[in-house]
């Protein structure tokens, strides 16, 4: 810097230059690692007799007065660390230097090298081959220098060396040298390799030593120390192994009875191999699995509301009896709180209807699920009588069929005669008939025979069944009736017109004429699908015993009777009301063998055609043709039974049945 100064006494310049400003440059540049020597240089610029004056934290260093142009000061980390900077002296002017800038000398510790065990881990074992590692961070061109018990081995100079145990046991460091900064790194602590003076055992165990088929077994081989691969021998601990694995547990999954025997375990590290001894073995025992099999008690897989149903498992080849037991409704939900081998419903709802299947437990070990039982669940059902014959023919027997649902079995039968309805007796939920058992009246089989049947026997049956202990009963039947075409002495039904066959839109008379002592005669109707108890008041007028008919359907066909308070029957006469235009006229009641039986063919529309030509059939068989409506059974006999109708240009009738009484009357019904 060059200043200029005037003086007003006399007239000359001075010049005024600053003074020259050292500067301190360090080598090397960068970090600065222990042990390493530092050259500071001071550099002042424009004059070279300069004597140099050094100053750390502010201090003077007297001893540093070099006059050489380039200063190096040797530093031995850590005890020179600090702040340092010069400044030049000289006699001549100028005489001093401005002071350096400050250079800071700090330190970086050198990386540390470790020694480590990288195979095996663990407890060492007289035999095995030991690999160490020298690890050093941060940099990777590292030339590696090992010792042992403190001396170094020259023929190492790699990251890795394997030594060999028990000669080469000891104490071993290693530390690294580079030709980049840093060179070196410190030594490692000391890693002992120390050995175990035995071979070592492993030991064998099993989740499981008896199973069942199709299990899963684990064995699992455990050693004292980690790092090893096993080996997994069946039969003889010296043959080839059955198989390999690096962790410690095989299993057998889905096991069959070759897959018992005994097994054994050994382990094996490094390379070549050291070996384990064996272990000691263990056997597995492995049976068929049991089998749940579940039956129901009784067996029915038809129940009906209201029933006790007990189902049972029971275990095959499972030999003890430890077993508790699971049961299931349409699998996989599980009927909780039941482990006994017996599952009771008492009584059963439509809600228990389903699959069932049941399975044992004993521990940690399953048998074979039952096979499914289907429970279907009914209402109470209702039997279904029949008789046959229904038309009493005195003599012959007369049989009583009792059908329940035909997928149920194991029922016992119940007869019963209808009786006037009475208070206490056992009777059908309209109270329109008390019940009376019949004779034997309990059968184990579905029919029920009177032999031989005679007019007594005219009336109504009821049948019921009933099974299981305590005895469940269905409901009772449909009343079915036995009927006689015979006239009774007590009382029997007229008919008027009396014929069987009767057009729709005429009238049509019934009367019960009593012959003794009966009262409270009703007259009674059965059709196909229904009976009706008496003559009601939608289709009827009633005066005295006789119900009339005003205007006939063909709903009204059906068999007719009469029936006291006490329980007696009339005759039974089989009325067919037609909506065509033909009807047979004959006889209502029975004719004796020898008789001379009319015929008639009745046309609604009589004086339109008044001599139709007319066609007669027996069983379908035409006996008579081209008359004028009318055809007579001169001498009839037994062979003469059977169905008519007639046939003409007006259309055809229904049919009628004739039955043919040997000495005793003949019926004619519809």
């Amino acid at each position: 810097m060059i200043e200029q100064i005037l003086y007003e006494s006399t007239n000359f310049m001075c010049l005024s230059t600053a003074l020259p400003v050292a500067s301190v440059s360090v080598s090397p540049r960068g970090l600065l690692y222990s042990g390493e020597t530092v050259s500071l240089q001071c550099v002042i610029p424009g004059y070279t007799d300069w004597t140099y004056r050094w100053f750390r934290y502010n201090h003077h260093l007297p001893s540093q007065t070099s006059k050489a142009i380039d200063i190096t000061i040797p530093i031995t980390l850590t005890v020179q660390l600090g702040q340092y900077r010069c400044e030049g002296l000289r006699t001549d002017r100028p005489q001093r230097s401005q002071p350096s800038n400050v250079v800071t000398i700090s330190v970086t510790a050198l990386p540390t090298a470790s020694v480590k065990i990288v195979t095996p881990q663990g407890l060492l074992y007289p035999g095995e081959t030991v690999t160490l590692q020298c690890d050093i961070s941060d940099y990777t061109d590292w030339t590696y220098r090992w010792f042992r018990y403190n001396k170094k081995l020259l023929i190492h100079s790699r990251k890795t060396i394997t030594i060999s145990l028990p000669d080469q046991a000891g104490q071993y460091q290693c530390v690294g040298m580079r030709k980049g900064r840093p060179q070196k790194s410190y030594h490692s602590s000391a890693l002992p390799i120390i050995i175990t003076d035995y071979q070592p055992s492993t030991t064998l165990t099993s989740d499981k030593e008896d199973v069942f088929t199709g299990d899963r077994v684990t064995l699992n081989c455990t050693v004292e120390s980690p790092g090893w691969k096993f080996y997994w021998y069946r039969h003889t601990p010296d043959s080839t192994p059955v198989t390999t694995t690096y962790g410690n547990s095989y299993t057998l999954s889905w096991v069959s009875v070759s897959d018992g025997g005994q097994y054994w375990c050994r382990a094996g590290r490094g390379d070549p191999v050291y070996y384990t001894l064996y272990s000691d073995p263990v056997q597995i025992n492995i049976t068929e699995r049991p089998v749940a099999v579940l039956t129901l008690q009784p067996n029915w897989t038809q129940i009906f509301i209201g029933e006790t149903v007990t189902m049972r498992c029971d275990i095959q080849g499972g030999g003890d009896s430890d077993w508790n037991y699971r049961w299931y409704k349409n699998s996989p939900v599980v009927i909780p709180f039941n482990i006994k081998p017996e599952y009771r419903i008492s009584p059963v709802y439509m809600s228990n209807s389903g699959s069932y299947t049941c399975e044992g437990v004993k521990g940690n070990k399953f048998c074979k699920t039952s096979e499914a039982v289907k429970l279907t669940v009914s209402d109470q059902p209702q039997p279904v009588l029949r008789i046959s014959p229904q038309w009493l023919n005195p003599g012959d027997s007369v049989t009583l069929s009792c059908e329940v649902d035909k997928t149920s079995t194991d029922w016992s039968f119940s007869w019963y005669r209808t009786v006037p309805y009475r208070a206490g007796l056992p009777s059908l939920s309209d109270k329109s008939y008390s019940l009376q058992p019949l004779s034997g009246n309990v059968t184990t089989e579905d029919s029920y025979t009177l032999i031989p049947a005679g007019p007594t026997h005219t009336g109504g049956y009821v049948c019921r069944a009933g099974r299981g202990d305590p005895v469940y009963d269905t409901l009772y039947s449909e009343p079915q009736f036995l009927w006689s075409g015979d006239l009774q002495p007590s009382v029997s039904l007229t008919v008027l017109p009396n014929r069987t066959q009767h057009f729709t839109s005429k009238s049509l008379s019934l009367s019960c004429e009593l012959k003794g002592n009966s009262t409270g005669w009703r007259l009674k109707r059965h059709t196909e699908t229904a009976w009706l108890p008496e003559c009601v008041s939608t289709w009827r007028s009633i005066t005295e015993s006789t119900c009339t008919i005003t205007s006939l359907d063909t709903w009204y066909s059906g068999v007719f009777w009469c029936e006291s308070g006490s329980g007696e029957y009339s005759n039974a006469v089989n009325i067919t009301v037609n909506d065509g235009d033909v009807i047979l006229e004959s006889p209502v009641h029975p004719v004796t063998e020898g008789d001379s039986v009319p015929l008639t063919c009745t046309f609604r529309h009589q004086g339109t055609n008044p001599n139709p030509k007319t066609d007669f059939y027996k069983d379908g068989t035409l006996i008579k043709n081209e008359t004028t409506g009318e055809m007579t059974i001169p001498t009839v006999s037994k062979s003469d039974e059977g169905f008519y109708k007639c046939k003409s240009d007006e259309g055809e009738s229904p049919e009628s049945w004739v039955t043919v009484r040997g000495e005793k009357t003949f019926m004619i019904t519809s």
